[in-house]
């Protein structure tokens, strides 16, 4: 069955950086198009990147730009989150989530998920 499994996450100080990791496993990884979400406590989930099948096209919310990194690398069949410069106001629980075809910044359009990793920026 399909299993999307991220780690990474943890606490971190303002200004500090992360490094999310999320493996797939139970499809072929590189016919679909990777994205992370997160969603703060009593917030709703949020679109914060994604990258297409090779990994040449990547897309961001424009909070997260100049200081998230998406990547893939899909002989591992793993795609990752580098954050830097990381604020309080990015805490929040970061999931992975897959879809086949195209780059959406909308979360029903994607179908397969992760269970998340917490991730907490201290002040």
């Amino acid at each position: 069955q399909v299993q999307l499994v991220e780690s990474g996450g943890g606490l971190v100080q303002t200004g500090g950086s992360l490094r999310l990791s999320c493996t797939a496993s139970g499809y072929t990884f590189s016919s679909y198009t990777m994205g992370w979400f997160r969603q703060a406590l009593g917030k709703e989930r949020e679109f914060v990147a994604a990258i297409s099948l090779s990994g040449d096209g990547t897309y961001y919310t424009d909070s997260v730009k100049g200081r998230f990194t998406i990547s893939r690398d899909n002989a591992k069949n793993t795609v990752f989150l580098q954050m830097n410069s990381l604020k309080p106001e990015d805490t929040a629980v970061y999931s992975c989530a897959a879809r086949r075809r195209f780059i959406s910044t909308t979360y029903a359009e994607y179908g397969y998920w992760g269970q998340g990793t917490q991730v907490t920026v201290s002040s």
